[in-house]
């Protein structure tokens, strides 16, 4: 079922040609969105899921539940196909046309390197943006939600 916040996240679900999962209550991954947003120019090539959101589901995006997509940056590609790490923003960057910034990333030396360095930076995210632990976050989701709270209402 589409809810009218998926609905608006994804205004042309049919031609999406990568549906990427972010973190919408981080702001370098909003930073990052509203880039990429503004790169889509409303073609929308790429549907963007805000994974902080209540409704989010993982029926709907390719099996990838709230705690996974929290770890590491995950997208899904249209034949269900999910994908994860410096991966996502290759593939999300080629959709947009943009794909040189990323073309590095798949060198052989290169590649490995940054794939490092993203697993560093998706280990130390939350601590960064000044924000609670992963345990922390899944604690107080499931209490808000378990209660009912779909206004992303305090605990």
């Amino acid at each position: 079922m589409t809810t009218p916040a998926a609905a608006a996240e994804a205004p042309n679900a049919t031609s999406w040609k990568i549906k990427l999962l972010y973190d919408g209550d981080c702001p370098l991954c909003l930073r990052e969105v509203n880039f990429l947003r503004k790169k889509d120019g409303g073609r929308g090539l790429v549907a963007f899921t805000d994974i902080a959101a209540d409704d989010y589901s993982s029926d709907d995006n390719g099996g990838v539940d709230f705690a996974t997509a929290m770890g590491r940056i995950h997208a899904v590609r249209p034949d269900g196909t999910v994908i994860k790490n410096v991966e996502v923003f290759r593939q999300v960057y080629s959709a947009l046309g943009i794909g040189w910034i990323y073309a590095p990333t798949g060198w052989p030396i290169v590649g490995p390197l940054v794939d490092w360095v993203y697993g560093i930076w998706a280990n130390w995210r939350l601590a960064v943006t000044g924000r609670p632990s992963l345990k922390t976050i899944l604690a107080e989701r499931e209490a808000r939600l378990g209660a009912g709270c779909s206004d992303r209402c305090q605990v």
